[in-house]
């Protein structure tokens, strides 16, 4: 931990932390498998507080960028957003089955066959058969 908390008269003061221990912070985020939680878990600070200094170091003008490694986030490559797909070609459109009602009274059943290329007859059938 860099500075401990100070106490007087029975108040918490806000810690500072010096520019390198943050810069220490930001470059262990930084590697590779490492969460930034993990980090401020380890050095007992707020995980806040270090995604804070991380989006901040990322933020800086390219000054600075040789002194503290940034972790960065590449955008996806154009071509890798659309991958074309050969599809089968059928000689004949997919048979659309029909709609099967079956209907059962104790011994009784009865058996209805729909065109499913009706179906919107079919339910309106369907509301006046069981009103």
């Amino acid at each position: 931990m860099d500075t401990p908390i100070a106490l007087s008269e029975g108040r918490r003061r806000r810690r500072k932390h010096s520019a390198e221990f943050k810069a220490h912070i930001v470059a262990a985020c930084c590697k590779p498998g490492v969460s930034s939680a993990s980090v401020a878990m380890a050095n007992g600070i707020n995980a806040n507080l270090v995604r804070r200094w991380v989006h901040e170091a990322e933020m800086e003008p390219s000054t600075t960028a040789g002194k503290v490694p940034v972790r960065r986030v590449a955008a996806p490559a154009p071509e890798a957003l659309f991958v074309p797909l050969a599809l089968p070609s059928s000689a004949a459109p997919a048979q659309v089955p029909d709609i099967r009602i079956e209907l059962q009274r104790d011994a009784t059943t009865v058996t209805v066959m729909w065109p499913a290329s009706a179906a919107a007859e079919c339910a309106a059938w369907m509301r006046e058969l069981l009103r």
